[in-house]
């Protein structure tokens, strides 16, 4: 089984179990975009309010509002390069987000 780690030069990689349990081997490197898509500050949040609602009665307090919103992680082996950025963007634009309600941006993870 393969499983997403971040190497001590700052890259992350996928292990796959090798040779017993606990044991790694690292296979590849991996580069992780981040698509985090928010409502439009004119729309209507339901669910952050019903969060905002709940803080407080959970004992927290001093938030004065949450939006809530969704964030995709997309891995793609290699480096990150324009191109992958612009279908990326196409991605967001298209399917992971709503553009007429939602904003969106996208960013590389290190």
């Amino acid at each position: 089984m393969a499983v997403p780690f971040r190497a001590s030069d700052g890259t992350t990689a996928t292990r796959a179990m090798s040779g017993g349990a606990g044991r790694f081997t690292r296979l590849r490197a991996v580069a992780r975009v981040v698509v985090a898509v928010m409502p439009k500050p004119e729309i209507l949040d339901p669910q952050g309010k019903a969060v905002l609602g709940a803080l407080p009665r959970l004992g927290f307090t001093g938030v004065t509002d949450v939006r809530q919103g969704k964030r995709f992680e997309l891995e793609f082996a290699g480096e990150v390069t324009p191109e992958v950025l612009a279908e990326v963007e196409k991605m967001a634009e298209t399917l992971l987000s709503n553009p007429v309600i939602e904003n969106y941006t996208v960013s590389v993870e290190q």
